[in-house]
């Protein structure tokens, strides 16, 4: 909006701008934030949905496959959303969600 603003009071008075193209550009402009709004609300979801795989991971067997390219299985125990990707805690060590590669159940009982 802030540029249709600009536009009309820069514009030349003897050569004014067309009546339908300021309508098409305030309706390009609406359709941009209406995008923008979209998206972050996407990103919002896609968090979101992270957040609810992660924690559905707690007390199930996860494989993972280590900094050393180790591929590692252990029992999910706990979970962190401080960072920008939840860390599943497995075994005791911090594992990020996206390198969780399979999960193959609940973990039997120790004794």
């Amino acid at each position: 909006m802030s540029l249709l603003v600009t536009q009309l009071r820069n514009q030349d008075p003897s050569s004014p701008m067309d009546t339908n193209q300021m309508i098409a550009q305030t309706t390009q402009l609406a359709m941009m934030e209406k995008l923008n709004a979209l998206a972050t609300t996407n990103d919002e979801n896609f968090s979101l949905q992270m957040r609810m795989a992660a924690a559905a991971l707690v007390g199930q067997e996860v494989s993972y496959t280590d900094a050393d390219g180790t591929e590692l299985t252990g029992r999910a125990t706990a979970v962190s959303y401080a960072g920008p990707v939840p860390q599943v805690t497995v075994n005791g060590q911090p594992v990020a969600l996206d390198a969780i590669s399979g999960v193959t159940g609940a973990a039997a009982p120790t004794a």
